[in-house]
């Protein structure tokens, strides 16, 4: 049986194949340049060519498992389908008036993306006569099926192809939302059609409404580019599973992530921070910050304990667009390898968010880039070998790359070449660091606790410097950089997820109130099972994990409280609010202990483990030097400014308790790692490079 994990990124599509070959495992990493104008033509190269790597027949491939980017680039890329709403009446412009919040306080020039480039035009949102009364769920209004069969010819004379169903007071009786679609799928049966208590069933209009519009707008085009994958797949030969990595960290069918496309919104970045922590559990570290930099962006997380954080629903974001879809708590910022470093107008020296992508490419690549990145930076200061990238597989030039930094940089501001270029380094470095503060110190964790983990084709180059700005303990580079985020890929489970509000306040809950949150519990825990028992995953490993929503009563937002495994009682009911008072002191640096703690939301999270890939140990040098891997010499300009005969090693060639003092370069085919002067890499028996800063 063979598993290949394939995660696309800006530049890079990155791949990773693990194979049983005589009773041994063996794993093969690859990377090929990602095809921005259709995903899966970049995809379905590097399969086929990492499969040949393997000598591995395409019938022998049982799971694909993918990272994808599509839903979100057509979020920041505005660019998403056509979508009618049906909503209460008098609602309609609930999308438009959000939360009566500005951006930027103080600006008079600030843009409204809600507002500027609703997800829903209000021509197409139609108002619809029904209500539903709060806390009960009672109908008052009957729904004026009528309107909704004038609304769906109203929209089929538009070209309108996804449609979008979202009352008031759903969340606490769907029935008028599900007659709706129905009547949606009778007169427009091609349309894409999702109701609000579908996509996420809790309370709060605005973000329901959004989240639902959200699902609508990227839905189309994110369900025929993952059936279009998975139909070309078999054409090729492929009978294997497609798995799809999901924002929160685990995986789903191409089915169900088609239906709710807002799960997989973050799909790319989240394969990183599973990959980053599984590397650390090879050394047996868990304490992580994990800074994944790739050609576009860099993406931070940190994983306190082996323990993934999940954002909290006040903060999940897509392109300003509020999304309640659990979502790993990760920074992106516009820093990679081909971020473009320029002078704006008013002359400061900027360093991304801008980037040459994979087309051009940076000026170095000799493919048409006229604007020096931050690869060419380091192509200029002697860290990238021109005769070296991707293992001699990619060349560059680098005296373009250091003519178009002297042109745009170096001569304007009066510095060397040299200067300009560490110059780019040294922004792109702060502009990370500061997200990587944002990411650990903002959220009451102290990195002198962590190793920092930089991986991504880029990553290695920065950890260092990084780790050295935040005061880390240590960098700790991953077997394999370029292909890390590919990797987790291979070692998430399987997950969905389900929600459900139910307003109760827990510290005068009598068992009548308790047995009421029980009840949706099961409800939950039942949808969470039909979902695994149709992916095929039988009972015995199916794992639960109950989640409560929490704030203190008259609080705007919540924070996520373990629930007990067994029901709620009189008797446990404390777990849940001391769970939650832990919880609000770690993000908020205090706790109400006496004051009313109220479940908003009940989430109900359902697993199913996955086999781990298994990475191969190294062979241990027992007293053998480094010589054996040994490549070459060079001159390198280092941050000081001092510019060094550095040696560079082939890190394939590196055993298990080597040890490597820096000024050093350790160089490989998807990533090249910088060791400093001052600092020294040694090499774990798992394959990690623990590097001292």
């Amino acid at each position: 049986m063979a598993k290949i994990g394939v995660d696309v990124g800006g530049t890079f599509t990155d791949l990773i194949l693990e194979t049983e070959v005589e009773g041994e495992n063996r794993v093969y990493v690859h990377k090929v340049p990602s095809t921005p104008e259709d995903q899966s033509k970049g995809v379905l190269t590097g399969i086929n060519e990492i499969c040949r790597m393997g000598r591995v027949a395409p019938a022998d491939v049982k799971m694909v498992v993918h990272g994808t980017t599509i839903a979100t680039n057509i979020t920041l890329e505005h660019n998403g389908a056509d979508v009618g709403m049906l909503t209460t009446r008098g609602f309609r412009d609930i999308l438009h008036i959000a939360r009566h919040k500005r951006p930027h306080n103080f600006s008079m020039q600030f843009d409204v993306p809600w507002q500027s480039k609703p997800l829903v035009k209000r021509r197409n949102r139609i108002p619809i006569s029904e209500r539903i009364l709060p806390p009960t769920g009672d109908v008052d209004t009957a729904l004026a099926e009528d309107e909704v069969r004038a609304a769906a010819e109203l929209f089929q004379t538009r070209g309108i192809n996804a449609v979008v169903i979202a009352f008031l007071f759903s969340f606490l009786n769907n029935a008028h939302e599900r007659r709706a679609k129905e009547i949606i799928q009778e007169m427009m049966p091609d349309a894409y059609v999702c109701c609000s208590s579908e996509v996420v069933d809790v309370i709060r209009e605005y973000e329901r409404f959004s989240t639902t519009a959200m699902n609508a707008y990227v839905g189309p085009k994110t369900a025929f580019y993952l059936r279009n994958l998975e139909r070309s797949l078999k054409q090729e030969g492929f009978d294997a599973q497609l798995r799809i990595m999901q924002s929160n960290g685990g995986i789903g069918t191409v089915e169900t992530c088609s239906e709710k496309a807002v799960t997989i919104l973050t799909s790319g970045p989240a394969g990183g921070v599973i990959g980053g922590r599984w590397a650390g559990a090879l050394s047996g570290i868990d304490n992580i910050i994990t800074v994944d930099i790739g050609g576009t962006s860099a993406d931070i997380s940190t994983i306190p304990g082996g323990e993934i954080k999940i954002m909290n629903p006040r903060d999940t974001y897509v392109g300003a667009y509020p999304v309640l879809a659990p979502m790993i708590d990760l920074t992106t910022i516009g820093a990679g390898g081909g971020s473009i470093a320029y002078i704006d107008e008013g002359g400061a020296f900027r360093v991304g968010p801008r980037s040459a992508g994979a087309d051009p490419g940076p000026v170095c690549y000799a493919e048409g880039g006229t604007e020096p990145t931050v690869t060419d930076a380091q192509v200029v200061l002697g860290r990238l070998d021109a005769d070296k990238l991707l293992g001699g597989e990619l060349t560059a030039d680098r005296d373009l790359a250091r003519q178009a930094i002297e042109d745009k940089i170096a001569t304007p501001l009066g510095l060397s070449v040299e200067e300009a270029a560490l110059g780019v380094i040294k922004i792109i470095n702060n502009n990370m660091a500061l997200a990587i503060r944002a990411n650990s110190v903002a959220r009451g964790l102290d990195p002198r606790n962590f190793a920092l983990m930089p991986f991504g084709g880029a990553g290695p180059l920065h950890g260092v410097a990084l780790a050295r700005i935040v005061s880390a303990k240590e960098v700790i580079v991953p077997p394999a950089p370029g292909i890390t985020a590919a990797v987790g890929l291979l070692v998430t489970d399987m997950q969905y997820e389900f929600t459900r509000s139910v307003l109760t306040i827990l510290n005068d809950a009598d068992q009548k109130a308790l047995d009421n949150v029980n009840v949706h519990v099961e409800k939950l825990e039942q949808l969470c099972r039909e979902r695994l028992l149709a992916d095929g995953v039988p009972p015995e490993k199916h794992r639960f994990l109950k989640i409560a929503e929490c704030r203190y009563q008259g609080q705007g937002f919540e924070l996520r409280a373990d629930m007990p495994s067994g029901p709620l009682t009189p008797e446990n009911k404390d777990v849940v609010m001391e769970n939650f008072h832990r919880q609000h002191r770690q993000d908020y640096g205090y706790a109400f202990e006496g004051s009313l703690v109220e479940i908003v939301t009940l989430r109900v999270v359902g697993v199913a483990e996955v086999k781990s890939l298994e990475w191969p140990k190294l062979a241990v040098a027992n007293g053998a030097g480094v010589e054996a891997a040994y490549l070459f010499s060079r001159p390198t300009t280092f941050d000081g400014g001092q510019t060094l005969d550095t040696p560079r090693y082939d890190r394939g060639k590196l055993l298990a308790g080597h040890e490597v003092a820096g000024p050093a370069i350790i160089i490989q085919h998807n990533s090249t790692t910088l060791v400093p002067p001052g600092s020294a890499a040694r090499v774990h028996e798992s394959g990690n490079l623990h590097v001292s800063v």
